[in-house]
Order: structure tokens, then C-alpha cells, then sequence
């Protein structure tokens, strides 16, 4: 069979040329004469690929001084509890912005080390816009924002981050991270799960300032403490191998981009294809009204009537376009098109688009 587009929002499409890499490295890596699931992580051949995939994390994301790399197990979420754990130290508090699932599930689990403070929330809204952003109490640990909404298809763009001073800015950049130039410098802490946009699961890379780190709340297991790991490297314990040569790869591919600023470019064309065309017919209906609103990673439409939902994401799994249902929770369409989706993927949804549409006026 051949491959198909994966319109996935997680675990999602990986750019071909990193397969095909990780395909000939796959058996034997290098001259080490074993693939990288094999191989100690203290060996000079894994040491120099991990070494590498930090270097590059903080070259393609402008990582400035002052700022440490992490790679981490327990994906996304174990973060929710981290940070807390961590940062929720000196006021024993912090504001949170509530725009979709992903940040509901972050301030649950917050509330168990603090007191949260949801500064702004769309929940009334079923998450369908970004709302407004107050400014943050002076005396908050963090401000907690999610930077892309998978389900909703919503983000807060580099140009509309919250102003929040002399509070460290924390941000999940789990399904948007790589796809848009964000600086780093404006965030106390940025972390992603890597099975959306930078790699494969069982990895998140964190990026945290240095003056946040080693103070955290004496509960805090030794395994969620950002200073057992930033002093190791992120060698403490046996780390993913694999999962992070994957982010290496990866994040080599985006270099060959032209960095973030190109990858940007490629994703604002994508994401325009489909959105020109949801906003001139009225045969579909974006999800997302404010175009300012709307994500470049995860696309949410719906047919104007809801009974052609399934014969249009059964017809294009047909058609080799594949995972197009919208989460369980809200139902009509999602397309993600993250780094790794070819324009010809988009090109060829948007041409499936246009034929259904004909056909079913």
C-alpha cells in the first residue's frame, strides 16, 4: 500500500526525508555498529546524537542565554504537574488561561500544589476564539497559556501573547511548536510533547530559564525536579533514545528549511489554501470566525449539513486522505497539517474539498 496523508492530530505525519533517514540508520547507526535503540546512553555515539538534538533545539528556536534544554519523559501532561511543583513556590499561586481541553486538564491538576487563577477563559464559547487577556495579578508564580488548541483549531499567535512583566510566561507549545517563529525569550518556560509537530511520542523537550529552576516544593519527587535533570544533562535516568535521534533528525530537517522563519512560510501558504477557500463557500463553515484566532496547525470545519460528515471523511480515507474526523468531544472535520504534511497533501484535500462540495449541493 502506498503511504497515505495523515491528517492526525497526534501522533501525526513525520516529513518524509526523516523516515527515510531513520529507515538506513536504522539497524546499524553510524560506525557503531548497532541502531540506537540498542545503544547505552552513556556511549560516545548516543552522548554525540543527544548532545546535537539539544544544540539544535536551541539554534532553530533562538534559544537566548540564561536558558536550559531538556528532553523529558511522561509527554505533555506529566508537565502539568511539574510546573506547579516547580514554579508554584514563592505567592503559591498562578494564573492560568483556559482556551481548551489541554488547559482545563492543566489547571485540575495545578490545583493540587496551589491556588489557580483562571485569568480568562472561551469555555462559555465551546473554546471557539481566544479570549480576552487581562493583566496578570503582580503577585502570580507564572502565567499558564497553551499556545495551539489541537480540538478547537484556535492559537495564540507570536503577536498576541499575554503582557505579563516581570511574571514568568509558561506556554504548552505541544501541536505548534516548530511551525512559527515564537521568542523565547518572552517565555520563563516552553514545553511540547514531540508526537505532534517535532518528533514521536515518548519525549517532551522543556526549555526553562535558569533563575526558575531549584526551588521547588519540598513534595516534589526527585524524578520532577527541573534541577535533577538540567544538572544531568537529561541523563539522570535511561532517557528515550530513540524518541529524542527522532527529534534530532527532525529538527535537522527544519535547519534544512531555512530554519523556523522558512518552515513559517511553507504553513501560512498551507493553512491559506484551506482557509481562502472556507471562507468563500458556504458549503463548509470554519469553526474559528476571527481569522486572527485561527490555528496554522489544526484546521476545524464542519459541512453546512452535519449528515455529510461521515460520507466526507469516509470518502477521503478512500481517496487516501486519512484521520479527517473531528474529536470525539465537538464533532464536523479537522485537518492537521503539521511541518511534516507536503503542500501536495493540503493541495489534494483542497481539490477532495471542492469535488464534494459539487456533488453535494
Amino acid at each position: 500500500m502506498e503511504r497515505v496523508y495523515n491528517f492526525s492530530a497526534g501522533p501525526s505525519v513525520l516529513p518524509l526525508p526523516v523516515l527515510e533517514k531513520a529507515q538506513k540508520e536504522l539497524v546499524n547507526y553510524g560506525d557503531a555498529g548497532m541502531s540506537v535503540m540498542e545503544m547505552s546512553h552513556r556511549s560516545p555515539a548516543y552522548d554525540d546524537i543527544h548532545n546535537t538534538a539539544v544544540a539544535l533545539v536551541q539554534e532553530v528556536m533562538g534559544v537566548p542565554e540564561g536558558y536550559s534544554v531538556m528532553f523529558l519523559q511522561g509527554g505533555a501532561s506529566t508537565q502539568f504537574a511539574m510546573i506547579p511543583l516547580n514554579l508554584m513556590t514563592k505567592y503559591g499561586s498562578a494564573d492560568y488561561i483556559d482556551t481548551g481541553s489541554w488547559s482545563t486538564k492543566a489547571i485540575k491538576e495545578a490545583k493540587r500544589y496551589g491556588t489557580v487563577n483562571v485569568i480568562a477563559s472561551s469555555k462559555d464559547e465551546t473554546f471557539n476564539h481566544i479570549p480576552e487577556i487581562p493583566p496578570v495579578n503582580p503577585d502570580a508564580d507564572y502565567c499558564y497559556m497553551v499556545s495551539n488548541n489541537t480540538i478547537y483549531g484556535t492559537r495564540i499567535a507570536p503577536d498576541r501573547l499575554p503582557q505579563t512583566g516581570d511574571v514568568p510566561l509558561v506556554a504548552d507549545m505541544s501541536s505548534n511548536i516548530l511551525s512559527e517563529v515564537y521568542d523565547v525569550g518572552k517565555f520563563g518556560l516552553v514545553f511540547a510533547g514531540a508526537q505532534k509537530n517535532m518528533g514521536i511520542a515518548g519525549v517532551a523537550t522543556v526549555i526553562i530559564r535558569d533563575d526558575l529552576i531549584g526551588e521547588a516544593q519540598e513534595c516534589a519527587p526527585t524524578m520532577l525536579r527541573y534541577s535533577t535533570h538540567v544538572e544531568k544533562n537529561s541523563l539522570f535516568n535511561t532517557p528515550p533514545c530513540f524518541s529524542i535521534y527522532i527529534t534530532k533528525l527532525v529538527l535537522e530537517w527544519v535547519k534544512e528549511q531555512g530554519g523556523v522563519p522558512g518552515v513559517q512560510k511553507i504553513n501560512e501558504y498551507k493553512a491559506g489554501l484551506l482557509y481562502d477557500y472556507l471562507d468563500d463557500t458556504d458549503f463548509y463553515q470554519p469553526t474559528v470566525a476571527n481569522p486572527k484566532d485561527r490555528s496554522l496547525m489544526n484546521l476545524t470545519f464542519v459541512p453546512k449539513d452535519p449528515d455529510l460528515t461521515k460520507p466526507f471523511v469516509t470518502e477521503a480515507a478512500s481517496k487516501g486522505m486519512v484521520n479527517l474526523k473531528g474529536h470525539r468531544s465537538v464533532g464536523g472535520i479537522r485537518a492537521s497539517i503539521y511541518n511534516g504534511m507536503p503542500v501536495e497533501g493540503v493541495k489534494t484535500l483542497l481539490t477532495f474539498m471542492q469535488d464534494f462540495e459539487a456533488r453535494n449541493k
